[in-house]
């Protein structure tokens, strides 16, 4: 797998689920002096969060504060607290094909906009026969980056 034509070019998000959001609010809002940048709603995802964001810049860090529409319905967004990690992939559909080929699953819906405006796809926490590498129990979402951020990683090269 040493001809990857894609870079991962470092962390994206770390989503955080838990029963009640204002509950996680008071660490990383209050405590740790995150800011909230925006929020998102889907019933379909079964996800009501609020977006934070840890630096700033082009580099900076969104940390994703979930807590399920309904606690009985799926995907339970509270059951597995550190959600999923995102990583900013410099060319996301070449990423999704070359993976795919080398055997990695991905968890269904393909590439899509996400909470935050960028194509993103996720790789499913478990393998199969069909395509056996997976995120080991981790849900890994892979984020198409913006030229600003593929350009300020370059940068540090």
């Amino acid at each position: 797998m040493s001809d990857r034509p894609f870079k991962v070019l470092g962390i994206q998000q770390i989503a955080i689920g838990g029963p009640d959001k204002k509950k996680m609010k008071k660490l990383w809002i209050d405590a740790l002096g995150l800011t909230i940048t925006g929020n998102f709603k889907s019933e379909r995802e079964n996800v009501d969060e609020d977006i934070a964001a840890l630096g700033s810049g082009a580099l900076k860090v969104e940390v994703d504060l979930m807590q399920p529409v309904d606690p009985e319905k799926k995907p339970q967004v509270h059951k597995t607290p550190l959600n999923h990690i995102g990583l900013w992939i410099d060319d996301l559909p070449t990423a999704v094909e070359w993976l795919t080929a080398n055997g990695v699953r991905f968890a269904p819906g393909g590439i899509r906009k996400g909470a935050a405006g960028f194509d993103i796809t996720f790789l499913h926490p478990k393998g199969n026969d069909e395509s056996p590498i997976s995120g080991e129990g981790v849900l890994i979402e892979l984020v198409q980056a913006p030229s600003e951020v593929i350009s300020a990683y370059a940068a540090l090269s």
